[in-house]
C-alpha cells in the first residue's frame, strides 16, 4: 500500500523544520523529504536569530531534526520529482465519522483522516518511494547562481559575501569591494557602507553612465568609491582575500567582497500544480496569502521558495504560519465531512 501522510513537507531547511515541528506537535502524521542542500551551506555561522547568533547553519539544523523527531514527525534524504493530485488518498474514506473522529484508529491504520474524497496528492520520491498527502508544504528554497569570476565561488560565504545583514559585524571596518552586476547593485554599495567607511564599488560590466545622477550622487555622500572596468578574478594570500583585480591588470586591496547572486527560485514542482507565480527583480515567486498558502489549494510555500530575502528567521516563522494554517484547514475539513455523514 502506498504510505499515508497528513502532511508532507518538501524541504527540510528552517521553513520546512518549523513547520514539521508545529504538525508533529499537532499529532498530524507527517514528512520531511530534504535534499540536503541548504542555501546557507558555504556560510560558518548564521546571524540575526534571536538566541542562535553565531550558530553553525549545520548545527541548527541538527537541532532542528532531532526536534520533530520527538514528536514522531519522519524525515528522509531524498528528492521530490513529481507530485500531482491524487484522485482518492482511500484508507479510512468510506467508514462513517464516529469511526474516525477517534485519532487512534487512524494511527491504527498509519495515516489521518482522509477527509473529503479528491483531496490530496501523490509525491513520488528520487529514491524510488511513493507517498500520498492531503497537504504540502513546499520549502524548496532557491539556488544561488554567481557571477562567472575566478575565485569568486571558492571564496563564497567566506570573505565573499552577499548579505551585510547576515555578516556586517563580523567583517566591518574593513575595505569592502562591492561588484555590481546591474545598476541596482548601487542600492547594496550603500548599504555596506553602515559597515565600513572603505568601499570601493567596482561597475564590472555595468557602464558608468547606466547609473543615475541619484546613484552617484548618494555614492558620493557615503564616501563610496566607484571603480570603472571589468573585474578579471580575485586575489589571495593565505587563504584569505587580499585584493581585487581589473582587466587591465590593476589591483585593488580589499579584505572583503559583496556581490548579488542571481536568485534561481525552485518552483519547479509548484509549476507542475499550476500554482500562480509573479515576477519580481529576483525572479518568479508563487502567489501566497499571509499564511503562505499557494493558488493550488492544499499547497503552501514558504521560506526562500516565496521570495529572495526570507533570511532564517523568517524562514522559520513563515513554516510556522503555514503550519498552523495547515491544521485548522484538516480540522474544519472533518468536521465539515462528518457534518454531511
Amino acid at each position: 500500500m502506498t504510505e499515508k501522510y497528513a502532511v508532507v513537507v518538501i524541504g527540510g531547511g528552517a521553513a520546512g523544520l518549523s513547520a514539521a515541528l508545529v504538525l508533529g506537535r499537532a499529532r498530524h502524521r507527517t514528512l520531511v523529504v530534504d535534499a540536503g542542500e541548504p542555501r546557507n551551506a558555504p556560510a560558518a555561522h548564521m546571524q540575526g536569530y534571536l538566541t542562535r547568533d553565531g550558530m553553525p547553519p549545520t548545527e541548527f539544523l541538527a537541532l532542528g531534526r532531532a526536534e520533530i523527531a520527538r514528536y514522531g514527525v519522519e524525515l528522509v534524504r531524498d528528492r521530490v520529482v513529481e507530485v500531482t493530485r491524487a484522485e482518492n488518498l482511500g484508507g479510512v474514506q468510506g467508514k462513517n465519522f464516529t469511526e474516525v473522529q477517534g485519532r487512534a484508529f487512524a494511527e491504527a491504520q498509519g495515516e489521518d483522516p482522509t477527509g473529503a474524497p479528491g483531496e490530496g496528492f501523490t509525491v513520488v520520491l528520487a529514491g524510488g518511494r511513493t507517498v500520498q498527502a492531503r497537504r504540502l508544504v513546499v520549502a524548496t528554497g532557491l539556488k544561488d547562481e554567481l557571477p562567472a569570476v575566478a575565485g569568486v565561488a571558492e571564496r563564497f560565504g567566506r570573505d565573499v559575501l552577499h548579505c551585510p545583514f547576515c555578516h556586517g559585524w563580523e567583517v566591518r571596518d574593513q575595505p569592502f569591494g562591492v561588484l555590481a552586476s546591474s545598476p541596482a547593485s548601487v542600492h547594496q554599495a550603500l548599504i555596506v557602507s553602515q559597515w565600513s567607511k572603505d568601499v570601493r564599488f567596482f561597475l564590472h560590466t555595468v557602464a558608468e553612465e547606466e547609473l543615475s545622477d541619484e546613484d552617484l550622487r548618494r555614492l558620493a555622500a557615503a564616501g563610496v568609491e566607484v571603480v570603472p572596468g571589468e573585474v578579471a578574478g580575485l586575489v589571495v594570500e593565505d587563504d584569505r582575500l587580499t585584493g581585487v583585480r581589473l582587466a587591465d591588470g590593476t589591483e585593488h586591496p580589499r579584505s572583503v567582497l559583496f556581490l548579488a547572486p542571481r536568485a534561481v527560485p525552485q518552483t519547479g514542482l509548484l509549476e507542475g500544480l499550476g500554482a500562480e507565480l509573479h515576477d519580481t527583480p529576483f525572479g518568479a515567486y508563487p502567489v501566497v496569502d499571509a499564511t503562505g498558502l499557494t493558488s493550488v489549494p492544499g499547497v503552501w510555500a514558504a521560506g526562500n521558495a516565496i521570495g529572495f530575502a526570507e533570511q532564517v528567521v523568517h524562514a522559520a516563522s513563515g513554516g510556522y504560519r503555514a503550519a498552523s494554517a495547515i491544521v485548522g484547514d484538516l480540522l474544519m475539513t472533518d468536521l465539515d465531512a462528518a457534518a454531511q455523514v
